[in-house]
């Protein structure tokens, strides 16, 4: 089995596409990913949060994650925003902490929130109270989270690449080819 490290490198060279930008973001890319995985594995869900420039974004991680071409099993990832759709509206620590609740009681074996969008979006406070989170943001510096720039003309396309990078390393992990590093 090979390690994620040397696996990245390996996938984003194989890639027809434009993709030679990432080489230099494999070492911050990594550990985000592996972190994610392992708690995937573990049965964690995965609740995918986006700022509203980023929506399209979220669908269409919903829309493919799943897709029963992959032939691999069906995992748990939900947009949090279709499952609590005040969430927009939640300002307060208070408010926050009954969302909190809600999803400790949902998801007993645990979840994470991966949050695509700018740091400053009214929704972050509840990914970044998370240790565990994954995010990719936009336009700010967050510890253990993926930069990204939002003037960059070529966002919308890094996304996608980032997305299909992520997917072909969920499903080396889980039909064993890879071996997530801990």
């Amino acid at each position: 089995m090979q390690k994620l490290l040397a696996w990245t490198l390996q996938a984003i060279r194989e890639e027809n596409s434009d993709f030679s930008w990432m080489e230099e973001y494999r070492f911050e890319w990594t550990p985000l990913v592996s972190n994610a995985l392992s708690r995937i594995i573990e049965g964690q869900s995965v609740l995918i949060l986006t700022d509203p420039n980023s929506k399209w974004f979220g669908h269409y991680i919903q829309h493919k994650i799943n897709d029963i071409q992959k032939n691999r099993p069906f995992l748990p990832f939900y947009q949090l925003n279709n499952l609590f759709v005040s969430l927009d509206d939640m300002h307060s620590v208070q408010e926050l902490q009954l969302v909190e609740d809600m999803l400790d009681i949902s998801y007993p074996n645990g979840y994470i929130i991966w949050y695509i969008g700018k740091g400053d979006c009214s929704c972050t406070k509840l990914a970044f109270k998370r240790d565990d989170s994954f995010l990719w943001i936009i336009d700010d510096q967050v510890q253990n989270s993926f930069p990204l720039r939002g003037s960059d003309p070529q966002l919308d396309i890094k996304l996608l690449q980032l997305f299909k990078l992520f997917d072909k390393t969920l499903s080396a992990v889980l039909f064993g080819n890879l071996e997530i590093e801990s």
